[in-house]
């Protein structure tokens, strides 16, 4: 069994079950890490989430595709107009 020694705040599972959103809002505003313990071991670590990336965002590829306004003929159009009876590939 490995036991951690750190100065971060601790709670039973059971007690973060009753109080969950009150612990996520505590983590939330102290910015302190929450551990989560089940009979004395780590369960789970509750932290405030990293900043948000300024990333892409949704619309930031608009204008990216090129607009093909030819008519693609499959290789094999040909065959399909023999087998039909046209003959001229249309």
């Amino acid at each position: 069994m490995t036991w951690y020694v750190s100065a971060m705040k601790t709670m039973l599972v059971s007690e973060f079950k009753a109080k969950c959103i009150g612990a996520l809002k505590g983590v939330h505003r102290s910015g302190e890490p929450l551990l989560v313990t089940l009979r004395g071991a780590p369960l789970a670590e509750v932290r405030r989430p990293a900043a948000a990336r300024a990333g892409v965002r949704l619309g930031a590829q608009r204008g990216a595709i090129i607009e093909d306004t030819g008519v693609a003929v499959p290789p094999f159009a040909e065959d399909w107009a023999e087998r039909d009876g046209r003959g001229d590939g249309s």
